[in-house]
């Protein structure tokens, strides 16, 4: 059945179109930019082969020519996006030059607000996440650490931009979704909130709540999340 493998392969390892034929009238590219417009405008569900058939102009069953599995179109997707990272020679400071990469994945991710949920290692090893993966390396050659802990870094810090990123996504897409204003939830959650904590049945709430009353910087949580990240990695001192 069309879609369906019995063993396990890597899209990448596999020629650009399978069977014979005349020449392949889509490339990769071709298919994974007809999926990215799709997930842009109607969400990852939205993306079918029927779907992408039908912007590429072309049967559902000849795609399977191309992509034998719906797996496969979210790699293509991954990788297309992935050629948005702008690969710069390294300045020398590797926590500079890691926090403008998580800086940057956050913003393809705020572009492709789909991408998130494709954020997986099963996806990490197409060319353009090996050509980053490979800078990230690069970037982190002042750091005197093995390896092994430079790719735990790596993927560390691809974690908390990914859950950071993923929840500022799903916050934006239930704002626009309610009937009234942000502005207007929040008055309400943070009165109901303030009656909760004067009970006194919260003495350390009420206690970080005086301590700091103000709107959260979640920009500064954000970086400072990053630098902690980094911290971790950091030699002694």
């Amino acid at each position: 059945m069309a879609g369906k493998a019995s063993v396990p392969s890597v899209i990448w390892a596999r020629p650009e179109r399978t069977g014979r034929g005349p020449r392949p009238a889509f490339t990769r590219a071709d298919i994974a930019a007809a999926a990215v417009r799709i997930a842009d405008d109607g969400g990852l569900d939205a993306v079918s082969m029927r779907h992408v058939a039908a912007e590429l102009g072309c049967g559902t069953m000849s795609l399977y020519n191309y992509v034998p599995r719906k797996e496969d179109l979210y790699e293509l997707m991954i990788d297309a996006i992935g050629a948005e990272h702008e690969i710069r020679a390294p300045s020398g400071d590797w926590r500079a030059d890691m926090i403008r990469n998580a800086l940057e994945t956050r913003a393809i991710m705020h572009r492709h607000t789909w991408a998130p949920r494709l954020m997986s290692g099963v996806y990490g090893f197409s060319p353009n996440s090996l050509r980053y993966l490979e800078h990230c390396l690069d970037c982190l050659a002042p750091l005197d650490a093995p390896y092994g802990e430079k790719m735990e870094l790596v993927a560390l810090l691809n974690g908390v931009v990914t859950t950071y990123t993923a929840n500022e996504i799903a916050t934006s897409e239930r704002t626009r979704s309610m009937p009234w204003s942000e502005e207007e939830e929040n008055a309400v959650r943070i009165a109901y909130l303030g009656g909760q904590v004067a009970t006194g049945a919260y003495p350390r709430l009420a206690a970080a709540f005086m301590e700091s009353s103000g709107p959260i910087d979640l920009e500064g949580v954000f970086r400072r999340a990053l630098e902690r990240v980094l911290d971790a990695f950091a030699p002694a001192r």
